[in-house]
């Protein structure tokens, strides 16, 4: 019998650290892994954020910060978002925690109770739902597909509401998929949420600066129902900045203040260094951030050509992001040269992790079997040789 509770144990392993994971392990015995798995950019944090945190710590920054963040931190948090975003908030209704990942879960853990639903469109990224059992939630799934960009129509949203309907989770720019939700698509899920006053909507906009299609529309710019929207932003993807861990929420004041509630009896306030450099990093504009997308804009479209030249591999073309999540159904059934069958999009991320050499992540935990994600978060000459490796795999199953 296990000692450890069923809270625990009802949990899964994060996916994508899992694959992360197994590809250092073979690395470790000195094969090349090529790394498609985690979602990290490749490039290095900016000199002048850097600067910032050496110079926090020449001031002394080494002691407890604010629970919510430190005043001037959450002060250029609602600036950039009137700046950048034409959104208000005062710093009463920011909270800044260790990471998005932290954020999000702050935000499902001070809404929901045992037996609320939460509505999660997929593909979606790997911990949501797992937040959502953490918390003793009912994730509810809204199916999509390709075809659709992996995008829910309103139609789709309005039937999986419930009664026990609580919450709406996503994410644009998209992890897994790219896709980008355009200022008319989201009007016309408001409309359906207009009709439902006791619904929140948690807005993951982590990928906001890595957009390819005009400008970054937040759901929040509806006056009707941003009182329920939940903003959950951070550093880490457009600044380079994953391991200094800094994320944010915008949100009414009462949702504020319960995040801050628990953060206080959790891990209290985030690192004080990686907040001096927050600071610059919003302070200083977006030049750097605009070289970086500027890489990711080329090898989009350098992965999406290779992508297509793979027989029975269908893609898209993801409109923010640094993913791809091409379906890959259609190697199900096909053996490899020892007779296992490939059975799903697990079975085959391993496979191509083991003969290909190339670390990926199977769509299964994303919430769509017929998928694998591939993070272009690397190199050109990494990228060409990874998409070698795996259309001469591919190529070996029979």
């Amino acid at each position: 019998m296990s000692t450890l509770s069923k809270r625990i144990n009802s949990l899964s392993e994060s996916a994508t650290l899992k694959m992360t994971k197994l590809g250092r392990e073979l690395a470790s015995k000195g094969i090349n892994i090529i790394s498609l798995s985690v979602g990290e950019p490749d490039f290095n944090t900016p000199d002048h954020v850097k600067n910032a945190a050496k110079k926090a710590l020449d001031e002394n920054y080494t002691r407890y910060s604010p629970v919510p963040g430190y005043p001037d931190l959450r002060q250029a948090i609602v600036n950039k978002l009137k700046t950048e975003n034409n959104l208000d908030y005062d710093i009463s209704q920011i909270v800044v925690s260790t990471g998005a990942k932290q954020s999000l879960s702050n935000v499902i853990l001070t809404l929901i109770d045992p037996g609320d639903e939460v509505i999660i469109p997929t593909p979606y990224w790997v911990s949501y739902s797992e937040m959502v059992t953490l918390a003793e939630g009912k994730s509810v799934f809204i199916d999509t597909d390709i075809e659709s960009d992996f995008k829910i129509t309103p139609a789709q949203l309005e039937a999986a509401i419930t009664p026990k309907s609580k919450l709406f989770m996503f994410s644009s720019p998209c992890n897994p998929t790219g896709s980008v939700y355009s200022k008319e698509e989201l009007a016309a899920l408001v409309a359906v949420f207009e009709k439902y006053p006791n619904i929140y909507i948690l807005s993951d906009e982590i990928y906001e600066h890595i957009n390819f299609v005009d400008k970054h529309e937040s759901i929040a710019q509806f006056d009707s129902i941003k009182d329920r929207v939940i903003i959950v932003n951070g550093f880490s993807k457009a600044f380079a900045m994953t391991g200094w861990r800094l994320g944010y929420i915008a949100a009414n004041k009462e949702i504020a203040a319960a995040n801050d509630k628990l953060q206080g009896q959790t891990t209290s306030g985030t690192c004080s260094i990686a907040q001096r450099a927050g600071i610059v990093a919003y302070e200083q504009g977006l030049a750097s951030v605009l070289e970086m997308k500027e890489a990711f804009l080329r090898r989009r479209e350098l992965v999406y050509n290779l992508l297509n030249e793979i027989p029975g591999v269908k893609t898209n073309l993801p409109d923010g992001a640094f993913y791809f999540f091409p379906e890959i159904s259609s190697f199900f059934g096909k053996k490899d040269a020892d007779g296992n069958v490939i059975k799903d999009s697990s079975d085959l991320a391993l496979y191509l992790l083991n003969v290909g050499h190339v670390a990926t992540v199977g769509g299964d935990s994303f919430g769509n079997n017929n998928y694998i994600r591939l993070s272009y978060a690397a190199s050109d000459e990494s990228l060409v040789e990874a998409l070698r490796r795996i259309k001469e795999a591919l190529g070996k199953l029979a």
